[in-house]
C-alpha cells in the first residue's frame, strides 16, 4: 500500500501540468463560450488525444511483473511524462499566459472535487489484486483530463452566472448613477483602432473614458466601469465585439449607448456567425439599440452598410473615402512610410481642411473619419479636430512601427482579417528598405478561409524580399498563392515556433530591414 501511494505522487504531477495546459485552452476559447472550447477539442486530435499519455494502454503489462517493481515503473512512467510536459511548456510559443483569474481559482477547486469524487474511493477501497486495474484507470481518468475541465466548466456556469449578475449589477448602478453618454464601437475590423483614434481626438477637448486593452465583452466592460471609470468622465468609448448573434445586443442591454460607430463588415468570425449576412444583422444591434435622440456613424463605401435597413429612428450620419455622397468624406489622400495627409469635405460646409497622421495605412482613414464626424457632431471645432488627429498615438500590435536593435518591426499582430492583411502588405511596400513578412495566417473564415489565405500569398509575392510562414499546415494556402505567383520558393522558410524567426531574419537581411509581423495567433492555434 504504502509503495502503491508513493507511486501516486509522479502521476499527480503530471496530472497537475495536463489539467493546467487544459485550462490554459480554455481560458483562449473564452471558458467554452459558444461552445469554442468544445469545438477546438473535436478540430484538434492531435493535440487531444495523440499526446505522449496514451501510451498509459502499456500498463497493462504490469500484470506480469511483481507489485513493487510495477509500482516503481508507474512511478518513472509519470516522472518522465511530467519531465517531458514540463519541458514542452517552457519551450512552447506562450504568446498568452494563463491567468489564475478568480474563475480559474474557482474552475481548480470543482477540478480537485471531480478528482477526488472518482479516485479516492479507489484509494480508500485498495487491494494489491487490483493494482494494474488501478493504474490502468488512473491512466484515463488524466488522459480525459480535456473533457474533466470541459465537465468542471460547466458544472460551474450557475456560479459564473451568479458572479457574472453580481459585478453587472454593480455596474449598472454605478453607471446610472454618473449618467456618462456612452459611444459604441462595433464593426469587424478596426474595432481597437477606432476606439483609440476617437479617444485621442476626443480628449483634445473632453474627459473621455476608454474601454482598456482589448476589453470588448460584457465580462470585460462590466470590469472596465467598476475597476476603473471616473465620475470626472465626459464619454465612454465602449468596443463591443461578437462571434454569434445576439451579443451585441447583450452588450448594449448593460452599456445603454447613445452614440454608435459601425467600422465595416467584413468575414471576421464567419466561422461562428454562420453567414456575412448573419455578421451584417449582429453588427447593425448596435445602431438598432440607440436612443431616438442619438446618433450613428456609419461608412457610406461598405455596400453592407449602405444596402441594411436600419430597424431604428436615430440620426445616421455617413462618411466614406470613394463615396462623396456622404457627410464627410476624405480626398487628396497623400500615404506613405511617414504616415497619411488628406482633406475632409463636410455635408454642410464648402471648404476643404487638411488633416494629418502618423499612423499608418489607408484603411486608418476610416477609422479617423468617424472620429473627426463624431467630434464634429458632439461639439468640437475644425481646429480641435486638426489637433486630435495630429495627435493619434500609433496603435499597439496594429500596424505599430517601432524598432528592435537592427530591426524596423511593423507590428499587425492583433490584425487577422483579409482587409487588415492586405492594407498592412501595402504598407510594407511602401518601406525603403528590406521587405520581409512574418505570418501564420487567417483563421476563423470558415470555407472562405483557404481562398482569403492564398490571395494573401498573391499579395505577398509582389512586395516581399523574404516571407516567413509560421505552421506548415495552416499556412500551405499562402505557400500556394505565393507559388502561383512565381515567388522564389528558395526565399520562402516555414517553421513551426515564431521564436526562431528573428535568428533567422539577421541571416537572411542584408540591408536595412522592415519586419511586418502579420498576425499573432493564440497559442490554441500552435501546430
Amino acid at each position: 500500500m504504502f509503495l502503491f501511494l508513493i507511486s501516486l505522487f509522479p502521476f499527480f504531477l503530471f496530472s497537475i501540468f495536463k489539467i493546467r495546459k487544459a485550462i490554459h485552452m480554455l481560458q483562449q476559447n473564452y471558458y467554452d463560450e459558444s461552445e469554442r472550447y468544445f469545438l477546438w477539442i473535436l478540430n484538434n486530435p492531435k493535440k487531444v488525444w495523440l499526446e505522449w499519455d496514451i501510451s498509459f494502454l502499456f500498463l497493462v503489462l504490469l500484470q506480469f511483473l511483481t507489485h513493487d517493481i510495477a509500482c516503481i515503473i508507474f512511478g518513472i512512467f509519470y516522472i518522465l511524462l511530467a519531465i517531458e510536459y514540463h519541458h514542452e511548456r517552457i519551450h512552447s510559443q506562450n504568446k498568452k499566459p494563463l491567468v489564475f483569474t478568480a474563475r480559474v481559482r474557482r474552475l481548480l477547486i470543482t477540478i480537485c472535487i471531480l478528482y477526488a469524487i472518482m479516485i479516492l474511493p479507489m484509494i480508500l477501497c485498495y487491494s494489491s489484486k487490483m493494482l494494474v486495474a488501478n493504474y490502468l484507470y488512473l491512466g484515463f481518468v488524466t488522459y480525459l483530463s480535456y473533457l474533466v475541465v470541459k465537465l468542471a466548466n460547466t458544472i460551474n456556469k450557475p456560479i459564473e452566472k451568479c458572479v457574472y449578475f453580481y459585478y453587472q449589477n454593480k455596474a449598472l448602478k454605478k453607471m446610472d448613477a454618473m449618467k456618462i453618454p456612452v459611444i459604441g464601437i462595433t464593426g469587424s475590423y478596426g474595432k481597437t483602432s477606432s476606439k483609440n483614434i476617437i479617444y485621442d481626438i476626443l480628449n483634445v477637448k473632453f474627459n473621455a473614458f476608454v474601454s482598456p486593452k482589448n476589453f470588448n465583452t460584457p465580462y470585460g466592460l462590466i470590469l472596465s466601469i467598476n475597476n476603473y471609470l471616473d465620475k470626472f468622465e465626459d464619454y465612454f468609448i465602449a468596443e463591443m465585439g461578437a462571434f454569434k448573434i445576439g451579443e451585441i445586443a447583450e452588450t448594449c442591454r448593460l452599456m445603454k449607448p447613445t452614440y454608435g460607430v459601425l467600422t465595416t463588415i467584413g468575414e471576421a468570425h464567419l466561422e461562428s456567425f454562420g453567414s456575412r449576412e448573419n455578421i451584417q444583422k449582429g453588427k447593425f444591434e448596435l445602431i438598432e439599440s440607440l436612443p431616438s435622440d442619438g446618433f450613428a456613424i456609419l461608412n457610406g463605401d461598405d455596400p453592407y452598410q449602405r444596402s441594411y435597413k436600419v430597424k431604428n429612428d436615430c440620426s445616421l450620419f455617413w462618411i466614406g473615402i470613394e463615396n462623396k455622397n456622404v457627410d464627410a468624406y476624405a480626398t487628396n489622400i497623400q500615404t506613405s512610410y511617414e504616415g497619411s495627409k488628406f482633406d475632409i469635405k463636410f455635408k454642410d460646409d464648402e471648404k476643404f481642411y487638411s488633416f494629418q497622421t502618423k499612423l499608418l495605412g489607408s484603411h486608418n482613414i476610416y477609422n479617423i473619419l468617424a472620429g473627426v464626424l463624431l467630434g464634429k457632431k458632439l461639439g468640437m471645432n475644425v481646429l480641435d479636430l486638426q489637433r486630435g488627429v495630429s495627435r493619434i498615438k500609433p496603435i499597439e500590435h496594429r500596424l505599430e512601427l517601432k524598432r528592435a536593435g537592427e530591426l524596423n518591426i511593423i507590428d499587425d499582430a492583433y490584425n487577422s482579417n483579409p482587409v487588415g492583411a492586405k492594407m498592412a502588405v501595402e504598407v510594407l511596400g511602401m518601406m525603403p528598405g528590406e521587405k520581409i513578412i512574418v505570418t501564420p495566417g487567417m483563421i476563423e473564415l470558415g470555407e472562405k478561409q483557404y481562398v482569403a489565405n492564398k490571395t494573401f500569398g498573391n499579395q505577398i509575392a509582389g512586395v516581399a524580399d523574404y516571407v516567413i510562414l509560421v505552421g506548415k499546415e495552416q499556412t500551405k494556402p499562402i505557400y500556394d498563392g505565393l507559388v502561383e505567383s512565381n515567388f522564389n520558393k528558395e526565399k520562402i522558410v516555414v517553421l513551426n515556433d515564431v521564436r526562431e524567426a528573428f535568428p533567422l531574419i539577421y541571416k537572411l537581411k542584408k540591408e536595412e530591414a522592415y519586419v511586418l509581423l502579420e498576425n499573432d495567433l493564440p497559442d490554441l492555434f500552435n501546430e
